[in-house]
């Protein structure tokens, strides 16, 4: 990665015993009686992760920035240009795109009044901010098929389980091009009739679907409703011309790909806008609940936002089951990246140098880390394999009398002397 443009720039400094620390103390001490004032006298002020949340810690910055890098990469290799959406929108922007009566809307947001009285949503999925933006952007102005990808965090209300959190990340890609939506309906009547005379025998949600949201009939898990399931009606047996030739060329374009798959009759995306094929993804040898992909065609949202019928197609990849996915494959470890430094030094009067080289190599970009002054050289050597430091340089009062460092190799325990020059020093730890 090449180091960036460093400027000048102007600092300033007051010392902490100033106002700038009563400030701190002041506001501390405010901090401590705001919470104080909604815990029972005997709480604990311990702090841990909201339930269905977890931290990213250093050592798994590394599978994360593998798996931005690559998803960038491919998602360049394919056309597609990056855009990022706020954290929350407006709650309507769900309720029509996603679907009044779904889960995620009903159960699943996180929805809250502002102090300005708006009515708020985090963003529970990326697809309906993305057509948001594509149409308050005048995307659909621009030459069709318009291509976009994003990273980001959605939220969602969930039981937390193995692969799902309540904060959790998504790759998207949405793509806006041909199609529609005609074959709907009619699978709609059709499954409707199936279930007429049965609601004896179905769910009380179940019930309630069946006559506002039919295809969520098919995702239901009780015991009682599967056996009504079973034998529903396909929706491959209810297409028109069109869209049965959609699906017939679709698999033919599989195959010759060499992309094995499953036709699921029974799949259900949980968002009303899918419109023809919806399709997931699972790594071999896990089940459902293991998909890292899930996506399908939107032929109508656009136009429910308020936009002219643009059809669309887009998918989520849930970044942290991909990881997850990572860690147990054989090829999972990160490869390590370029040579990170410590600068190490003997005594106060070569510190100045040391900050100077340390500041000189980051700007060449290599990673320096300048060791604490007050610890020993030996502890500073200690502290370079802890952090896994590919060299150390010791910079010393007699060496720098001669014009060079120490610069030491901590895989192999070897050490030379180099010049001091920060140019040589940058050539011989990337030698």
């Amino acid at each position: 990665m090449p180091a960036l443009p460093v400027g000048p720039a102007a600092f300033t400094v007051a010392p902490a015993c100033g106002i700038l620390g009563e400030q701190a103390d002041s506001l501390s001490t405010r901090r401590i009686r705001l919470n104080a004032r909604f815990l029972p006298p005997e709480t604990d002020l311990s702090f841990q992760l909201p339930r269905g949340t977890f931290d990213i810690l250093p050592d798994e910055q590394p599978y994360w920035r593998r798996f931005h890098s690559a998803a960038e990469q491919t998602a360049d290799r394919f056309g597609y240009r990056r855009i990022d959406t706020p954290v929350f929108e407006d709650a309507g922007l769900f309720v029509r795109g996603i679907g009044e009566v779904t889960d995620i809307v009903e159960k699943e947001t996180y929805t809250f009044e502002d102090r300005g009285g708006d009515l708020l949503t985090l963003r529970p999925e990326g697809t309906a901010p993305v057509c948001r933006a594509f149409l308050e952007h005048g995307m659909h102005n621009l030459p069709q098929p318009v291509r976009l990808f994003y990273l980001c965090p959605v939220f969602r209300y969930e039981r937390p389980q193995s692969g799902r959190y309540r904060q959790h990340h998504q790759f998207g890609i949405e793509t806006f091009g041909d199609g529609d939506a005609e074959c709907r309906p009619g699978y709609i009547d059709a499954l409707k009739r199936h279930y007429q005379g049965q609601t004896d025998r179905i769910c009380e949600d179940c019930t309630r679907r069946l006559e506002q949201n039919p295809l969520r009939l098919l995702d239901c898990k009780q015991e009682a409703c599967q056996q009504v399931i079973e034998p529903a009606p396909k929706g491959a047996d209810h297409l028109c011309d069109r869209c049965r030739g959609h699906w017939h060329s679709l698999q033919e374009y599989l195959t010759a790909l060499g992309l094995s798959y499953e036709v699921d009759h029974r799949l259900v995306r949980g968002f009303d806008y899918y419109t023809r094929t919806v399709f997931e993804i699972t790594p071999p040898l896990e089940g459902r609940q293991s998909t890292i992909v899930g996506g399908g065609r939107y032929d109508g949202l656009i136009e429910q936002l308020g936009g002219r019928p643009t059809p669309g197609i887009g998918f989520g990849m849930g970044i942290e089951r991909v990881i997850a996915s990572l860690k147990e494959s054989d090829a999972s470890k990160p490869v390590k990246e370029g040579a990170k430094v410590l600068i190490a030094h003997a005594g106060d009067g070569v510190r100045q140098r040391a900050l100077t080289l340390a500041s000189a190599m980051r700007r060449s970009g290599v990673s320096a880390i300048l060791a604490s002054g007050s610890r020993s050289l030996r502890s500073q050597l200690r502290y370079a394999s802890s952090i896994e430091a590919t060299h150390a340089i010791i910079v010393g009062e007699e060496e720098l009398e001669r014009g060079v460092v120490t610069l030491r190799d901590m895989a192999r325990g070897e050490q030379r002397e180099v010049d001091e020059r920060a140019d040589a020093l940058v050539r011989a730890v990337r030698a």
